[in-house]
């Protein structure tokens, strides 16, 4: 199965997308992050700071938080988290917690600078390591960074490719994603996306699709995650990661990928288009089926067989013009999958 369709309108205005934003982490890579760096700024050692990083991120679902904690499992089997008191979370930017008496806090370069801790020497590691393409997070107290850790995830095989052809077929592309620009501005040059919204809060996903929605009419969204529910709902057309995609952002879309098969965006623009052709063929055979017998019929030259094929003969060719769809195929593109 290529993707799960809900209802005949989402396949009709398929055909009327004028551009599609993607979300990043899930959707154009596989969500499946690796802890790359871990950058002492202070004289607090390796261990310690991936013990305290994955100590605050035992309760988060989040992939980077999977990556941090598979890390340390791996690295360190035998040993235990801290227990963390007064734990939160702050959406969009990252973590809060008490260890020991001490408030620390795991998050993105945003909140770090809101926190007024960054430093020139903070920045530029920070500057360096997005450059590269990679998620950064900062580790901290209330006074000071005391490390950089540094996680990357591979793009889909598949989102080279999707892009590619959704291109070819005149749609525009965008990015909106939480990440920092630079890291977007990295993955954007790789697969060629047209317009790139980064450091975006879910309620800021909304915003970007309504700008969308001001500038193409017509937008669809590719998400996988809670965070990208309310954009899947905004957007004409919601499309969810069928395999990796969350619960919520599944039961919100109007399409449902299977395989989280991104190359299958193409086929179903391409199949949209081929359906609203169906369509006005079969709207213009009908009426005109119709209009012809009317005329006959006001000159006195239409017959009871000709009212049966104006009405019935009309039907069963309109029926089977639509089944043609059945054998609709769109061979798939052989090029290579990384730019």
């Amino acid at each position: 199965m290529v993707f799960i369709i809900k209802g005949g309108t989402y396949l009709e205005q398929g055909s009327h997308l004028k551009a599609i934003a993607f979300d990043k982490t899930g959707t154009l890579t596989q969500g499946k992050p690796k802890v790359t760096d871990i950058i002492s700024v202070t004289k607090i050692s390796e261990y310690d700071i991936l013990r305290l990083a994955a100590s605050l991120e035992t309760n988060s679902e989040h992939p980077i938080a999977s990556a941090i904690l598979e890390h340390w499992q791996t690295s360190n089997p035998s040993n235990g988290l801290l227990t963390i008191d007064e734990y939160e979370t702050v959406p969009g930017r990252g973590l809060i917690g008490v260890i020991d008496g001490q408030r620390y806090f795991l998050g993105n370069h945003r909140f770090a600078e809101e926190k007024n801790v960054c430093s020139k020497h903070v920045e530029s590691i920070l500057h360096k390591l997005e450059q590269q393409g990679k998620t950064t997070l900062v580790l901290g107290t209330q006074q000071e960074v005391l490390a950089i850790l540094a996680v990357a995830d591979t793009l889909r095989k598949t989102s080279y490719l999707a892009i590619q052809g959704l291109h070819k077929l005149g749609i525009k592309i965008a990015m909106i994603t939480g990440d920092n620009p630079t890291t977007a501005q990295a993955i954007a040059q790789k697969l060629s996306i047209d317009d790139i919204q980064a450091n975006l809060l879910p309620e800021d996903k909304l915003t970007a699709i309504d700008t969308l929605l001001r500038k193409y009419n017509k937008v669809g969204m590719v998400g996988d995650g809670i965070n990208d529910a309310p954009a899947l709902a905004k957007a004409t057309i919601g499309f969810a990661m069928g395999h990796s995609g969350t619960d919520v952002a599944l039961e919100t879309a109007d399409v449902a990928l299977m395989e989280d098969n991104l190359n299958k965006l193409p086929f179903f623009v391409h199949l949209s288009r081929r359906v609203w052709h169906k369509l006005v063929q079969n709207i213009t055979l009908s009426i005109g089926i119709k209009i012809l017998f009317f005329a006959l019929a006001l000159w006195g030259l239409a017959s009871l067989w000709m009212a049966i094929l104006a009405d019935m003969g009309a039907s069963l060719i309109v029926v089977l013009n639509g089944l043609r769809l059945l054998s609709f195929s769109k061979p798939e593109v052989h090029q290579k999958t990384t730019p």
